[in-house]
This record gives structure tokens, C-alpha cells and sequence, in this order.
């Protein structure tokens, strides 16, 4: 499973929830970059470490975004979307990730 050597634990696949798919997530993508959902108590270094467990790959940088959940009104009501924390992920020159299959 993870090329390198590093165990994967059970608790790396509570900090990646899924990965991003947009249009700018794609455009991140040609500067080997990954765009990752992550629990919203995440830290850089747990991130780094789930990465590097669970694909096999090696991360030279992480940085993190809050987007705070919006605003909305169905039947008339309001409430409001939950906070999503996102985790961009710089690979090392030669890694790749394909978000588009399934984790082995």
C-alpha cells in the first residue's frame, strides 16, 4: 500500500475526508498539487503525515484554508452550511496522486 514504508494508521483516514475536485483545484494540479478535505482539527504536520501514509507519496509543503459555512434559507427558514477546512499539498517532483481512482 504506501510505497515509502510509512504505517498507515487508522487514524490518518479521520483527518482526509476526501479530496477536492473543482476547477481550481485542477489548476493547482499542474504545479503538482492536491486539494483535500480535512477534519476541522487538523494540523499541518497530521495532514502531512496522513499523505505520506496512506498514498505513498512525498509532501514538501501543506498550507490549509477555513472556508466558513454560508448562509442560506430553505422554505424560508435560514441556516447555515457547515465550516469545510481544506488542505492544499505540494508533492516532491516526481509524485502524483490521481483523485479520480480509489485509494488501493
Amino acid at each position: 500500500m504506501a510505497k515509502q514504508g510509512k504505517q498507515v494508521d487508522i487514524r490518518h483516514y479521520d483527518v482526509i475526508v476526501a479530496p477536492h475536485i473543482t476547477e481550481k483545484s485542477t489548476l493547482v494540479s499542474e504545479a503538482n498539487a492536491v486539494v483535500f478535505k480535512v477534519a476541522n482539527d487538523a494540523t499541518k504536520p497530521q495532514i502531512k503525515a496522513a499523505v505520506e501514509a496512506i498514498f505513498g507519496v512525498g509532501v514538501t509543503a501543506v498550507n490549509t484554508i477555513v472556508q466558513k459555512g454560508k448562509t442560506k434559507r430553505w422554505k424560508g427558514k435560514p441556516y447555515t452550511r457547515s465550516d469545510i477546512k481544506k488542505a492544499i499539498v505540494t508533492l516532491k517532483d516526481g509524485d502524483s496522486i490521481d483523485v479520480t481512482q480509489g485509494v488501493n
